[in-house]
């Protein structure tokens, strides 16, 4: 028996909710609702007594999966690895499909962010790059081109 139904979000903990958001907003992101959760609701969920974060909640164009950045107001939030690699355990990256890789690169390096290795290619149908975004976070950006 199936118990998923459908692949809702992917939820990312962060503590500046703010330059994070504009940053997956620069990629093309839609900012579908804000808020905020405290009480037994999320203590109960995440474990953390006295727990209360802020939420942005993300869409792509179109349809699709969203992305949750969660920043915990209290407790403070635990400082993970910002330079994490592709083979460290955990998260290993949040993956979008764009139009043109080398100007979705281009973009996010003028705010600052840079690629991980580098624009590889796989049999001539899809281009390819980590960037390293806010906080450590690794972002695939691939373009179709077969």
């Amino acid at each position: 028996m199936a118990h998923v139904q459908r692949f809702d979000h992917v939820g990312i903990t962060v503590a500046d909710l703010d330059s994070v958001t504009a940053f997956f907003v620069g990629l093309g992101l839609e900012v579908e609702g804000t808020g905020s959760v405290e009480g037994e609701f999320v203590e109960t969920v995440c474990g953390l007594p006295g727990a209360h974060c802020r939420i942005v909640m993300l869409r792509p164009p179109g349809d699709g999966a969203r992305l949750e950045l969660s920043s915990f107001v209290t407790p403070g939030h635990v400082p993970g690895s910002p330079t994490a690699m592709a083979n460290e355990l955990g998260l290993r990256n949040v993956s979008f499909e764009v139009g043109d890789l080398q100007a979705a690169v281009d973009a996010v390096a003028a705010d600052g962010y840079g690629l991980v290795g580098g624009i590889g290619e796989y049999e001539d149908s899809v281009r390819m790059a980590y960037v390293r975004g806010p906080e450590g976070i690794i972002v695939s950006l691939f373009e179709q081109i077969g």
